[in-house]
């Protein structure tokens, strides 16, 4: 079930959130704490970091209290029971206070020195994405067949140049998040399904080749049942911004083959089986209408409420990690049409420094 997005979300000044969900990440947080910050600092703009705990059955919550008193630019949030990867980051967003968001993980993974770089290509992207393709990736052996079979797939489906889909390193301007919000799950999917968004949207999403190190703990994902989800979630998405391209593969496909189906039954029968190629041939033409159907529905919702930027007033500081409440004087959410960066077809968006 998705998040509505709080009628209460901040406004957005100028500046950096890192949002950092966390779910049994006692091993790895203080240093993911101290890493992010010595990041921020490096940046000429004004920079926070919000660390939520996903309902840690394990020390995570209270080191995170402790820290506070330690980093000013920490902000912590609990949550009371495990919510979901996307759901914890849907609330960190939330409670941001500046416009350019980064996520990170809190295990180890990421090489959060990077944090800078991502945030200084915004200035020319919608989304910038840290690719596991440096020199030193470690990814475990036996994630890596349904890893590059998700990769392939997914930029088959999507026809964009994906160089990593569910990378937790990432940065993206806050309108894009909002925009987005009531698509984005609360599970792991939530990288995968933004990173769609903005690609068949035609936005502007820049890669930059970064490393991956072995992960401190446990990891939560599983493995096979994740893996289908992503599956099933890349034709739903790509499905939801490109109806006609996928519809219209599956009718071409029919169409073709009740054609081969009479030519078949005519030379060998000496008749054209009447049932099959109608059958073939109908089906082909409705699963065309429905594709051509959705598209024009999705031609005519630019510039409508997807295209829009919320506005509304700060509702907590979240030191105390207590669930922020809304303010009865809070003003309705204005809105302000935003468009995306749009990319012409065939131009290469991946950036960043060479490894």
């Amino acid at each position: 079930m998705h998040q509505s997005l709080p009628p209460t979300i901040p406004s957005s000044a100028p500046g950096v959130t890192v949002v950092v969900p966390c779910y049994n990440e006692q091993g790895a947080v203080t240093e993911t704490v101290r890493q992010v910050d010595d990041a921020l600092s490096r940046l000429e703009c004004e920079s926070e970091m919000i660390f939520v705990n996903d309902g840690s059955r394990d020390g995570t919550g209270a080191i995170l209290d402790g820290l506070v008193r330690e980093y000013p630019r920490l902000r912590v949030y609990h949550n009371p029971v495990n919510a979901g990867y996307g759901a914890t980051l849907k609330r960190g967003v939330a409670q941001a206070r500046f416009d350019r968001i980064v996520i990170t993980d809190a295990d180890g993974t990421y090489p959060n020195e990077r944090i800078p770089d991502l945030v200084a290509m915004l200035d020319e992207h919608d989304m910038v994405v840290g690719a596991r393709t440096g020199s030193a990736v470690r990814i475990p052996l036996a994630r890596r067949p349904a890893k590059w079979a998700l990769l392939r797939y997914a930029r088959w489906m999507s026809r964009a140049d994906i160089k990593d889909i569910n990378s937790g390193l990432r940065a993206i301007r806050r309108i894009h998040v909002e925009r987005y919000w009531s698509m984005l799950p609360n599970a792991f999917s939530f990288t995968t399904t933004i990173t769609l968004a903005l690609h068949t949207d035609g936005a502007s999403v820049a890669y930059v080749p970064i490393d991956y190190h072995p992960r401190v703990g446990k990891s939560s994902i599983r493995p096979i049942r994740d893996t289908l989800g992503f599956f099933s979630l890349v034709f739903r998405t790509v499905m939801y911004f490109k109806p006609l391209p996928v519809f219209g593969s599956v009718a071409v496909a029919l169409m073709v083959l009740a054609v081969v189906v009479g030519v078949i039954g005519k030379i060998r029968f000496g008749t054209v089986p009447n049932v099959s190629t109608t059958g073939l041939l109908s089906t082909g033409l409705i699963l065309f209408g429905l594709g051509l159907i959705g598209d024009l529905i999705n031609a005519r919702m630019v510039g409508s409420p997807a295209h829009v930027r919320l506005r509304a007033g700060h509702d907590g500081d979240g030191r105390s990690g207590a669930p922020a409440q809304p303010r009865a004087d809070t003003a309705a959410p204005q809105i302000e049409v935003r468009p995306l960066r749009r990319v012409p077809a065939g131009t290469s968006t991946e950036g960043g420094r060479p490894d």
